[in-house]
Protein backbone atom coordinates (compact mmCIF):
# COMPACT_ATOMS: atom_id res chain seq x y z
CA UNK A 1 0.00 0.00 0.00
CA UNK A 2 1.04 3.88 -0.11
CA UNK A 3 1.62 6.17 2.90
CA UNK A 4 3.30 8.83 4.08
CA UNK A 5 6.26 7.60 6.25
CA UNK A 6 8.52 10.13 8.63
CA UNK A 7 11.32 8.05 8.79
CA UNK A 8 13.62 11.24 10.58
CA UNK A 9 12.29 14.26 11.65
CA UNK A 10 12.79 17.00 10.11
CA UNK A 11 11.27 19.99 7.58
CA UNK A 12 7.65 19.19 5.10
CA UNK A 13 10.28 17.26 3.05
CA UNK A 14 10.19 14.43 6.25
CA UNK A 15 6.75 13.39 4.78
CA UNK A 16 7.76 10.92 2.21
CA UNK A 17 5.05 8.91 0.04
CA UNK A 18 6.35 5.40 -0.39
CA UNK A 19 4.86 1.97 -0.89
CA UNK A 20 4.76 -0.16 2.60
CA UNK A 21 3.66 -3.37 3.21
CA UNK A 22 0.32 -3.64 4.07
CA UNK A 23 -0.60 -4.07 8.18
CA UNK A 24 -1.50 -7.17 8.82
CA UNK A 25 -4.83 -7.29 11.19
CA UNK A 26 -4.07 -8.57 14.61
CA UNK A 27 -6.79 -10.36 16.49
CA UNK A 28 -8.91 -7.64 18.43
CA UNK A 29 -7.73 -5.09 15.93
CA UNK A 30 -9.34 -3.61 12.73
CA UNK A 31 -8.06 -2.99 9.43
CA UNK A 32 -9.77 -0.14 7.97
CA UNK A 33 -9.47 1.63 4.46
CA UNK A 34 -8.68 5.27 4.96
CA UNK A 35 -11.48 7.31 3.14
CA UNK A 36 -10.25 10.90 4.81
CA UNK A 37 -8.06 11.91 7.68
CA UNK A 38 -7.47 15.38 9.09
CA UNK A 39 -4.17 17.09 9.68
CA UNK A 40 -3.35 17.96 12.93
CA UNK A 41 -0.46 20.33 15.13
CA UNK A 42 0.13 17.25 16.91
CA UNK A 43 1.53 15.48 13.53
CA UNK A 44 3.19 18.63 12.75
CA UNK A 45 5.04 18.03 15.89
CA UNK A 46 5.48 14.14 15.11
CA UNK A 47 7.46 15.38 11.86
CA UNK A 48 9.89 17.61 13.72
CA UNK A 49 10.52 15.32 16.48
CA UNK A 50 8.95 17.27 19.29
CA UNK A 51 6.61 14.73 20.52
CA UNK A 52 7.22 12.95 23.50
CA UNK A 53 9.49 9.74 23.46
CA UNK A 54 6.16 7.39 22.77
CA UNK A 55 6.99 8.06 19.39
CA UNK A 56 9.53 6.37 17.19
CA UNK A 57 10.97 6.61 14.03
CA UNK A 58 10.40 5.33 10.80
CA UNK A 59 6.53 6.03 11.77
CA UNK A 60 3.59 6.83 9.87
CA UNK A 61 1.51 9.61 10.88
CA UNK A 62 -1.90 10.60 11.93
CA UNK A 63 -4.20 10.95 15.08
CA UNK A 64 -7.44 9.97 13.37
CA UNK A 65 -9.40 8.84 10.26
CA UNK A 66 -12.46 7.81 8.29
CA UNK A 67 -13.14 4.72 6.19
CA UNK A 68 -14.37 1.45 5.78
CA UNK A 69 -13.70 -2.06 7.63
CA UNK A 70 -11.19 -3.98 5.89
CA UNK A 71 -11.02 -6.82 8.28
CA UNK A 72 -11.92 -7.73 11.68
CA UNK A 73 -12.70 -10.39 13.96
CA UNK A 74 -16.04 -12.35 14.04
CA UNK A 75 -17.32 -10.89 17.43
CA UNK A 76 -16.43 -7.47 16.87
CA UNK A 77 -19.43 -6.26 15.71
CA UNK A 78 -17.77 -4.63 13.18
CA UNK A 79 -18.35 -6.07 9.29
CA UNK A 80 -16.42 -5.22 6.02
CA UNK A 81 -17.47 -2.48 4.44
CA UNK A 82 -19.02 -0.63 7.50
CA UNK A 83 -18.36 3.03 7.42
CA UNK A 84 -16.38 3.96 10.29
CA UNK A 85 -13.97 6.17 12.25
CA UNK A 86 -10.95 5.97 14.92
CA UNK A 87 -8.86 8.13 16.45
CA UNK A 88 -6.02 8.18 19.15
CA UNK A 89 -5.12 5.31 21.17
CA UNK A 90 -1.44 5.90 20.50
CA UNK A 91 -2.35 5.69 16.43
CA UNK A 92 0.26 7.85 14.54
CA UNK A 93 2.14 7.76 18.04
CA UNK A 94 3.40 4.57 19.01
CA UNK A 95 1.79 2.57 16.43
CA UNK A 96 1.28 3.21 12.34
CA UNK A 97 -1.48 5.98 11.88
CA UNK A 98 -3.85 6.84 9.10
CA UNK A 99 -1.70 8.96 6.50
CA UNK A 100 -2.14 5.73 5.22
CA UNK A 101 -4.59 3.45 2.12
CA UNK A 102 -4.85 0.87 5.29
CA UNK A 103 -4.70 1.48 9.40
CA UNK A 104 -4.96 -0.93 11.73
CA UNK A 105 -6.46 0.21 15.23
CA UNK A 106 -7.67 -1.26 18.24
CA UNK A 107 -11.30 -2.60 18.11
CA UNK A 108 -11.96 -0.08 20.81
CA UNK A 109 -11.57 2.86 19.62
CA UNK A 110 -13.32 2.21 16.19
CA UNK A 111 -17.21 4.02 16.20
CA UNK A 112 -19.17 2.24 13.36
CA UNK A 113 -21.38 5.13 11.66
CA UNK A 114 -24.02 5.21 8.92
CA UNK A 115 -24.92 8.94 7.32
CA UNK A 116 -25.30 10.56 4.21
CA UNK A 117 -22.20 13.15 4.66
CA UNK A 118 -19.35 13.44 2.56
CA UNK A 119 -16.29 11.97 3.50
CA UNK A 120 -14.44 15.15 3.41
CA UNK A 121 -17.00 16.21 6.08
CA UNK A 122 -17.02 12.75 8.61
CA UNK A 123 -13.12 12.99 7.96
CA UNK A 124 -13.07 16.34 9.70
CA UNK A 125 -14.54 15.31 12.74
CA UNK A 126 -13.26 12.05 15.32
CA UNK A 127 -10.22 14.13 16.96
CA UNK A 128 -11.81 17.65 16.67
CA UNK A 129 -14.88 16.66 17.87
CA UNK A 130 -13.73 13.87 20.27
CA UNK A 131 -11.88 16.52 22.45
CA UNK A 132 -14.62 19.17 22.49
CA UNK A 133 -17.18 16.64 23.25
CA UNK A 134 -14.95 15.67 25.51
CA UNK A 135 -13.86 18.74 27.34
CA UNK A 136 -17.42 20.07 27.88
CA UNK A 137 -19.05 16.82 28.87
CA UNK A 138 -16.41 15.47 31.05
CA UNK A 139 -14.32 18.20 31.73
CA UNK A 140 -16.83 21.23 32.49
CA UNK A 141 -20.19 19.15 33.06
CA UNK A 142 -21.54 22.03 30.79
CA UNK A 143 -25.54 22.22 30.71
CA UNK A 144 -28.40 23.89 29.16
CA UNK A 145 -28.87 28.16 29.75
CA UNK A 146 -24.89 27.94 31.37
CA UNK A 147 -22.34 30.59 30.14
CA UNK A 148 -18.94 29.33 28.42
CA UNK A 149 -15.83 31.15 27.78
CA UNK A 150 -13.46 29.36 24.98
CA UNK A 151 -10.00 30.57 24.88
CA UNK A 152 -8.50 29.80 21.71
CA UNK A 153 -11.61 29.72 20.16
CA UNK A 154 -10.40 29.95 16.62
CA UNK A 155 -9.14 26.60 17.14
CA UNK A 156 -10.16 23.33 15.34
CA UNK A 157 -11.31 21.91 18.72
CA UNK A 158 -12.40 25.48 20.06
CA UNK A 159 -14.64 26.19 16.95
CA UNK A 160 -16.37 23.00 17.05
CA UNK A 161 -17.20 23.11 20.78
CA UNK A 162 -18.94 26.42 20.12
CA UNK A 163 -21.43 25.13 17.69
CA UNK A 164 -21.94 21.75 20.25
CA UNK A 165 -22.57 24.83 23.01
CA UNK A 166 -25.07 26.11 21.20
CA UNK A 167 -26.76 23.14 20.29
CA UNK A 168 -26.48 22.43 24.11
CA UNK A 169 -28.23 25.86 24.46
CA UNK A 170 -25.14 27.51 26.55
CA UNK A 171 -24.61 31.51 25.93
CA UNK A 172 -20.92 31.34 24.31
CA UNK A 173 -17.87 33.63 24.65
CA UNK A 174 -15.14 33.15 22.64
CA UNK A 175 -11.68 34.53 21.86
CA UNK A 176 -9.59 35.56 18.84
CA UNK A 177 -6.31 37.15 18.61
CA UNK A 178 -7.08 39.38 15.66
CA UNK A 179 -10.39 41.64 15.38
CA UNK A 180 -10.79 40.17 11.61
CA UNK A 181 -11.73 36.70 12.96
CA UNK A 182 -15.11 38.18 15.18
CA UNK A 183 -17.14 37.59 12.61
CA UNK A 184 -16.02 33.83 11.32
CA UNK A 185 -17.17 33.00 15.50
CA UNK A 186 -20.25 34.65 15.05
CA UNK A 187 -21.08 32.16 11.66
CA UNK A 188 -20.48 29.08 13.71
CA UNK A 189 -22.63 30.34 16.70
CA UNK A 190 -20.19 32.70 19.12
CA UNK A 191 -22.37 35.06 21.01
CA UNK A 192 -19.82 37.06 22.24
CA UNK A 193 -16.51 37.33 20.29
CA UNK A 194 -13.69 38.74 22.33
CA UNK A 195 -10.48 40.34 21.07
CA UNK A 196 -7.42 38.81 23.41
CA UNK A 197 -4.69 40.74 23.76
CA UNK A 198 -3.22 38.75 26.91
CA UNK A 199 -5.55 39.91 29.19
CA UNK A 200 -9.46 39.51 28.90
CA UNK A 201 -10.76 39.38 32.06
CA UNK A 202 -12.26 42.87 32.39
CA UNK A 203 -13.82 42.18 28.77
CA UNK A 204 -15.97 38.98 30.00
CA UNK A 205 -16.78 40.83 33.35
CA UNK A 206 -18.23 43.56 31.36
CA UNK A 207 -20.37 40.91 30.14
CA UNK A 208 -20.99 39.01 32.58
CA UNK A 209 -20.64 40.66 35.42
CA UNK A 210 -20.68 37.51 38.59
CA UNK A 211 -18.70 35.54 35.61
CA UNK A 212 -19.07 32.77 33.31
CA UNK A 213 -19.86 29.33 34.65
CA UNK A 214 -17.74 27.59 32.23
CA UNK A 215 -14.31 28.04 30.87
CA UNK A 216 -12.40 26.17 28.26
CA UNK A 217 -8.58 26.87 28.42
CA UNK A 218 -7.20 25.86 25.07
CA UNK A 219 -4.64 28.95 24.87
CA UNK A 220 -2.55 27.48 28.38
CA UNK A 221 -1.04 27.91 31.23
CA UNK A 222 0.84 31.68 30.02
CA UNK A 223 -3.06 32.66 30.28
CA UNK A 224 -4.43 30.69 33.39
CA UNK A 225 -4.20 33.14 35.55
CA UNK A 226 -6.21 35.66 33.59
CA UNK A 227 -8.52 33.03 33.08
CA UNK A 228 -9.46 32.54 36.20
CA UNK A 229 -10.69 35.77 37.05
CA UNK A 230 -13.58 35.18 34.45
CA UNK A 231 -15.23 32.52 35.95
CA UNK A 232 -17.78 32.58 38.80
CA UNK A 233 -17.28 31.38 42.36
CA UNK A 234 -18.40 27.48 42.02
CA UNK A 235 -17.30 27.82 38.44
CA UNK A 236 -14.75 25.73 36.14
CA UNK A 237 -11.93 25.83 34.18
CA UNK A 238 -11.00 23.15 31.94
CA UNK A 239 -7.12 22.65 31.06
CA UNK A 240 -7.25 21.20 27.91
CA UNK A 241 -4.78 22.72 25.31
CA UNK A 242 -1.94 24.66 25.41
CA UNK A 243 -1.69 26.48 21.68
CA UNK A 244 0.80 29.02 22.99
CA UNK A 245 2.99 26.50 24.04
CA UNK A 246 3.17 26.52 27.92
CA UNK A 247 1.81 23.39 29.53
CA UNK A 248 3.25 24.32 33.20
CA UNK A 249 3.08 26.96 35.61
CA UNK A 250 7.00 27.37 37.29
CA UNK A 251 6.50 28.07 41.37
CA UNK A 252 2.82 27.02 40.92
CA UNK A 253 0.65 26.90 44.39
CA UNK A 254 -3.22 25.81 44.34
CA UNK A 255 -3.24 29.58 46.15
CA UNK A 256 -3.20 31.06 42.39
CA UNK A 257 -6.71 29.56 42.19
CA UNK A 258 -9.44 32.01 43.30
CA UNK A 259 -10.86 31.13 46.33
CA UNK A 260 -14.66 28.53 44.70
CA UNK A 261 -13.11 28.21 41.60
CA UNK A 262 -12.38 24.92 40.47
CA UNK A 263 -9.28 23.72 37.86
CA UNK A 264 -9.94 20.11 35.91
CA UNK A 265 -8.58 18.52 32.90
CA UNK A 266 -9.11 16.97 30.12
CA UNK A 267 -6.96 14.30 28.12
CA UNK A 268 -9.40 11.83 27.33
CA UNK A 269 -9.40 8.92 24.59
CA UNK A 270 -11.77 7.70 21.94
CA UNK A 271 -13.62 5.77 24.27
CA UNK A 272 -14.49 8.65 26.13
CA UNK A 273 -16.86 9.20 23.00
CA UNK A 274 -20.22 7.32 22.94
CA UNK A 275 -21.06 5.83 19.76
CA UNK A 276 -24.48 7.37 20.34
CA UNK A 277 -23.45 10.88 20.47
CA UNK A 278 -21.28 10.66 17.33
CA UNK A 279 -23.96 9.72 15.54
CA UNK A 280 -26.24 12.03 17.35
CA UNK A 281 -23.61 15.05 15.90
CA UNK A 282 -23.96 13.57 12.44
CA UNK A 283 -27.39 13.56 12.51
CA UNK A 284 -27.37 17.80 13.99
CA UNK A 285 -24.80 18.38 10.69
CA UNK A 286 -26.93 16.60 8.58
CA UNK A 287 -30.41 18.86 9.62
CA UNK A 288 -28.26 22.01 9.61
CA UNK A 289 -27.84 22.42 13.15
CA UNK A 290 -24.25 21.82 13.77
CA UNK A 291 -21.78 23.71 11.14
CA UNK A 292 -18.26 21.68 10.35
CA UNK A 293 -15.57 23.64 10.16
CA UNK A 294 -13.44 22.67 7.04
CA UNK A 295 -10.53 24.90 6.12
CA UNK A 296 -9.95 22.82 2.76
CA UNK A 297 -9.80 19.74 1.44
CA UNK A 298 -6.55 18.31 -0.35
CA UNK A 299 -6.81 15.06 -2.59
CA UNK A 300 -4.60 12.30 -2.17
CA UNK A 301 -1.46 11.58 0.08
CA UNK A 302 0.73 13.46 -1.59
CA UNK A 303 -0.99 16.87 -0.70
CA UNK A 304 -0.39 16.26 2.93
CA UNK A 305 2.43 18.27 2.83
CA UNK A 306 0.86 21.18 1.84
CA UNK A 307 -2.29 20.53 4.46
CA UNK A 308 0.61 20.64 7.43
CA UNK A 309 2.27 23.39 5.65
CA UNK A 310 -1.36 25.33 6.27
CA UNK A 311 -1.66 23.87 9.54
CA UNK A 312 1.38 25.47 10.31
CA UNK A 313 0.77 28.61 8.87
CA UNK A 314 -2.55 29.26 10.67
CA UNK A 315 -3.93 31.68 7.97
CA UNK A 316 -7.42 29.59 7.07
CA UNK A 317 -9.45 28.64 9.84
CA UNK A 318 -10.62 25.29 10.62
CA UNK A 319 -10.14 21.63 9.98
CA UNK A 320 -7.34 20.47 7.01
CA UNK A 321 -8.89 17.25 5.69
CA UNK A 322 -7.24 15.20 2.63
CA UNK A 323 -9.71 12.97 0.82
CA UNK A 324 -8.32 9.65 -0.15
CA UNK A 325 -9.17 8.94 -3.79
CA UNK A 326 -7.53 5.77 -4.39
Amino acid sequence: MRAVVVTQPGGLDALQVTTVPMPEQQPGWVRIKVKALGVNESEVTTRKGESDPEVTYPRIPGIEGVGVVDQADEDSGLRPGQHVATMMGGMGRSFDGSYAQYVTVPAGQVIPFETGLAWEVTGALPEMFQTAYGSLATGLGLQAGQTLLIRGGTSTVGLCAATIAKDLGATVLSTTRSPDRAEPLRAVGVDHPLVDNGTIADQVRELMPDGVDAVLELVGCSVLADTFRTVRRHGTVCFTGALAGQWTIPGFTPFMIPSGVRLTSYAGEATDLPEQVFRQQLQAIADGRLKVPVARVYHGLERVRDAQADVEAGTTLGKHVVLLDD
